[in-house]
């Protein structure tokens, strides 16, 4: 099935030959794949752009769903990292540095189209929202209809921080240091902490199914 191309991030950046460039890159570490591209490896590039820019589409999409707002963003931060490759500094973890820098291009952009004081609270509070489907992982049990009520209902009265959290942990499958990093936390138990007392809030909206 073909996908409606306007849901798409731009493929400015694609290259024609991926599967061989991920060939290439699949075995190395995060640190080798940073370091290649920051010397000017073109190849390390396409990977980079090739294997995260959905990801960055989809997660950049709970903070905006301006499409085009999205996907400029996206290839403004890759025009970005091109452009300043060579004095760009070390890299463990490519999706949290990556995740890191497209909600920050983001919020900038729409920052520059808006005059509303304590803009980005109130935005983020607004429209940062998990939308449940049964691709989540943490809510493939809770297949019922009502339930999914129950759990969207539940989500929206998380804190900002807690929806994103959550969404970090069982969407995109991060750990709790990996979640530190890109809510820049202090310290990995804050994370923990975080999502621990979210799945208790969620608890209290999830009503007990009777058999």
């Amino acid at each position: 099935m073909n996908r409606n191309p306007k849901e798409q991030p731009n493929s400015t950046f694609i290259p024609s030959k991926h599967f061989e460039t991920v060939k290439v890159f699949e075995e190395k570490s995060d640190c080798d794949i940073w370091n290649a591209f920051n010397k000017g490896d073109e190849m390390a590039f396409n990977y980079l752009y090739r294997t995260y820019v959905q990801e960055l589409y989809q997660f950049g999409s709970q903070y905006s769903r301006d499409s085009s707002l999205v996907k400029d963003s996206i290839q403004n931060l890759f025009i970005y990292l091109r452009k300043k490759r060579g004095d760009l500094k070390e890299v463990t973890n490519i999706k949290g540095y990556l995740f890191r820098s497209i909600q920050r291009e983001i919020i900038k952009n729409i920052k520059a189209n808006t005059s509303i004081e304590g803009f980005e609270e109130s935005f983020l509070d607004s429209h940062f929202q998990i939308v449940v489907s049964p691709e989540v992982s943490f809510i493939k049990s809770e297949s019922e209809t009502e339930r999914k009520i129950q759990l969207q209902r539940g989500l929206s009265q998380l804190t900002t921080k807690q929806r994103k959290a959550i969404l970090l942990f069982y969407e995109e499958e991060l750990s709790y240091k990996e979640i530190a990093e890109i809510m820049n936390f202090s310290e990995v138990k804050t994370a923990r902490k975080l999502i621990y007392r979210a799945l208790a809030s969620l608890k209290e909206f999830i009503k007990p199914t009777s058999y």
